[in-house]
């Protein structure tokens, strides 16, 4: 089999680490083609993840249609503010049988759409495309060293959920079927605004009781508005629900984490995205949350608040007092 990575950040390059034992190619597409080139001679990626050489059967390239050409699987990593107009420009290049999975951790901002979603709303015109997710509690670094991981690839059709796991699975990193797509996507994107709050209770130096207080009440929001748009309770209560949510809230690697630590800080948000290369995905997303809130009726404190504090509406610190603050409610 063959398989075409698109998104050459620091997930994209993990994931061509450790599946490139499992395919007979990768072909790993990178968007800045000097990149591209400094990543197929020196074999590495010394922007997004330095440190680990990429295999000999992974092939660097910032051509888009020979990335995809005659693959079996297309794994989509790119930003979600990119799927759109990176799945539009693959859909000629890409057969009826391939599998396309989606790794992508964030809604198209505008339409509130899924990128599951997005990718059916672009292939259907040409044909019905066979869609997966791909989801959990995965920092790229830790993948890339080999560290032992579990995910759930999710897909409305078995059959395909199936493939992608006995395709993908290894002796460190394991796979977990499931046949509900929206709750794997829906708990992937969410839980980014949820790590950014997590971020600033660590940057104005509240403990454990306040992290255990905010996973668990987050987790109640995802859930909340995960199920209105149609995913299942014990979905969020997996590896992409509550398992990535306890990863990016309290792991130092977060991105999302780390722009609710300088918020506390009282940096600008502006200023602190412009000066990282990598997107965090949970400041796009918290808008769009927003919206599904109150596109379903549901009521989301935590996250409505941190759309206040990113959009320089409420401090940091009043927008925590506020949410303690609220009516006395039973669980």
């Amino acid at each position: 089999m063959k398989l075409a990575i698109i998104g050459g950040g620091s997930w994209g390059t993990a994931l061509a680490v450790v599946l490139a034992p499992r395919f007979e190619e990768v072909r790993l597409w990178v968007y800045e083609p000097d990149l591209a080139a400094r990543m197929a001679h020196a074999r590495e990626n010394d922007v997004f993840l330095p440190g680990f050489l990429l295999p000999s059967n992974v092939t660097v390239g910032s051509n888009l249609a020979a990335a995809a050409a005659g693959c079996s699987m297309l794994l989509g990593v790119m930003p979600s503010r990119h799927a759109r107009r990176l799945y539009e420009a693959l859909r000629p290049h890409l057969d009826p049988a391939t599998i396309i999975v989606s790794a992508t951790k964030g809604l198209e901002h505008d339409s509130l759409l899924r990128i599951s979603q997005v990718i059916q709303d672009v292939f259907r015109p040409r044909f019905e495309p066979r869609i997966a997710v791909l989801s959990g509690p995965t920092f790229a670094r830790e993948v890339a060293r080999d560290d032992p991981t579990a995910v759930v690839v999710a897909s409305e059709d078995e059959e395909v959920a199936r493939l992608v796991q006995a395709a993908c699975a290894g002796n460190n990193f394991r796979l977990y079927t499931n046949s509900d797509p929206a709750g794997v996507e829906l708990g992937g994107a969410l839980k980014n605004v949820i790590a950014i709050v997590a971020g600033i209770c660590h940057g104005l130096g509240f403990g454990n009781n306040s992290q255990a207080a905010l996973v668990t009440r987050g987790l109640a929001e995802i859930t909340r508005v995960a199920v209105a748009a149609g995913a299942q309770p014990r979905t969020l209560a997996g590896l992409s629900g509550l398992g990535d949510l306890v990863l990016t809230c309290g792991g130092a690697l977060s991105r999302n984490r780390k722009v609710g630590m300088e918020l506390a800080e009282g940096r600008r948000l502006a200023e602190i995205t412009g000066s990282m290369r990598m997107i965090a995905e949970g400041v796009e997303t918290c808008d769009a949350a927003v919206a599904l809130g109150v596109r379903y009726g549901v009521d989301l404190p935590i996250i409505q608040r941190m759309h206040a504090v990113l959009h320089g509406t409420k401090t940091p610190q009043a927008a925590l007092r506020e949410l303690m603050e609220r009516s006395l409610k039973s669980e």
